[in-house]
């Protein structure tokens, strides 16, 4: 893991790679889970036998499943510190290229886009999240998040 020392060590990170996670199996439990919290129970999700009869031949990760994954995964690569706390603040763009069958792995690669005063002692970090599926060739989410890191 990779552990980032206060706002000027962040900044010097712009425009670089911060890492990638390690690989995350989605199994049709935890998919289930989720539809059952969010009350998404939409067939392509959680009817295996329909599902495999659809265009992707199965049951696939509901997009917003993925993009919750974010943090989780991204706390395994790195931690700011030199902060009380960070906040999720929100996000700028998120896309799903491609979608992301059911029983596979994923990872998510974090990118620095910008680190930005809020306040004398506050920062903004947007970072581009975007969350791999073993085996594809796109990314099954893209996610431009922001960070309020407050000292």
């Amino acid at each position: 893991m990779l552990m980032v020392e206060g706002a000027h060590e962040l900044k010097s990170r712009e425009g670089g790679l911060i890492g990638a996670s390690d690989w995350l199996l989605i199994d049709q439990a935890a998919v289930d889970q989720f539809a059952d919290v969010t009350k998404d129970h939409q067939w392509i999700h959680v009817d295996v036998n329909r599902a495999r009869t659809s265009a992707f031949g199965g049951t696939i990760v509901h997009g917003y499943f993925a993009l919750a994954l974010v943090p989780r995964l991204a706390a395994t690569v790195y931690k700011v510190t030199g902060f009380r706390y960070g906040l999720n603040y929100g996000l700028n763009r998120v896309r799903f290229p491609a979608p992301l069958p059911v029983g596979s792995e994923i990872r998510v690669r974090i990118e620095v886009i910008s680190v930005t005063s809020v306040s004398e002692t506050d920062v903004q970090l947007a970072a581009r999240n975007t969350v791999e599926c073993s085996g594809l060739d796109k990314p099954v989410c893209v996610a431009e998040t922001l960070t309020r890191y407050v000292a």
